[in-house]
């Protein structure tokens, strides 16, 4: 492989590797427009018939919607692997979910460990997903007691993450 190609594969790898957390960004932030922004038009999501299966932008909109309804969640991803195919791609990441709630008097923590299988495509010039497959692997519900009330983080624009990265290109204005 050339240093040109080299630098190439690199330079998509990181593309789609910050698409994948931008994702996660969108929907802790419940930020629709930024989440969106990493789906092609066309694209499709399968989340499982009992979450999702649809229009990949639309997924954006169920899991924000979904999250409202909680009192706060926060995603994070690993295990990120990429496969390029000149301008198509493909990627395995494990992505873990924890969201809190209130039911009744009870403080409730959910956690979902998943992987998303996704295929990838380059169309004029930027990277964007064609297709997620959602695999839940693990989940649970359970009681807890939070140790201190946290209220910093926002789950919106006001968020001090948006201040610290000034409304990066691909985030929504």
């Amino acid at each position: 492989m050339s240093d040109a190609e080299t630098l190439r594969s690199l330079a998509d790898r990181q593309q789609i590797t910050d698409l994948i957390y931008r994702y996660c960004r969108a929907v802790d932030r419940l930020d629709v427009a930024l989440g969106r922004s990493i789906w092609h038009e066309d694209a499709i999501a399968d989340y499982g018939a009992d979450v999702y299966q649809g229009d990949g932008r639309g997924v954006i909109d169920h899991i924000c919607a979904q999250h409202r309804h909680t009192l706060v969640h926060s995603h994070q991803m690993s295990n990120i692997v990429i496969e390029l195919d000149g301008d198509r791609a493909g990627s395995e990441s494990y992505v873990t979910a924890w969201l809190r709630m209130r039911r009744g008097e009870q403080l409730k923590q959910i956690t979902v460990l998943s992987r998303y299988v996704d295929q990838w495509s380059r169309r004029n010039g930027r990277w964007g997903l064609d297709k997620r497959i959602a695999i839940r692997d693990f989940d649970e519900m359970r009681d807890v007691t939070a140790m201190v009330e946290h209220d910093t983080g926002r789950r919106d624009r006001s968020d001090p993450s948006y201040t610290a990265l000034k409304a990066t290109p691909q985030d929504s204005r």
